[in-house]
């Protein structure tokens, strides 16, 4: 499994992935830099069905993926990156906030029902992120994240866009 670290510089923080004969994937433009023996590929071609998803749900086109030994840098923030491990789980995240993960993770959309878009006051037809699988995820934060595991039957008001993201079954 490919290491992914977070690190802090000068007050920003980054995503290092260290890869050993391995593939990951990262958001569109999160690249800073590579080192060792990695190839990179991205689709030329979206299919249409993928293009109009992406552009419903605000997302880059394409996500790249690397494939070697080496370490791949993703650009810093100031905000924060929080690092999660999947366990054959599906979760589904906000928009912006997925950042890169393991091959074996998959990333696609999930949309938003009418009257939960509605009383978020959110478009129509809002499409945010579903990851699935099992594997590492690096997300973007605007800060610390607080992991929180509710009972059965359990409910939590958050005012805004606070949460990042929730398991699928939530």
């Amino acid at each position: 499994m490919a290491s992914f670290e977070v690190h802090e510089l000068e007050g920003v923080h980054y995503v290092d992935i260290t890869m050993n004969d391995e593939t990951v994937r990262a958001e569109a433009g999160a690249l800073s830099y590579l080192t060792g023996d990695i190839d990179v590929h991205s689709q030329l071609i979206p299919s249409i069905p993928g293009a109009i998803k992406s552009l419903l749900a605000m997302q880059a086109i394409y996500r790249p993926t690397y494939t070697g030994t080496g370490v791949v840098t993703l650009l810093s923030s100031l905000g924060g990156f929080h690092i999660m491990e999947l366990e054959d789980e599906s979760w589904i995240l906000e928009r912006g906030i997925y950042w890169a993960s393991e091959s074996s993770v998959d990333v696609s959309f999930h949309r938003v029902g009418f009257w939960t878009a509605y009383r978020a006051q959110e478009p129509l037809i809002y499409l945010q992120t579903r990851i699935r699988g099992s594997g590492k995820v690096a997300v973007r934060t605007r800060g610390p994240v607080q992991e929180m595991t509710l009972d059965e039957g359990q409910r939590v008001a958050v005012d805004g866009k606070s949460v990042i993201g929730w398991s699928s079954d939530v």
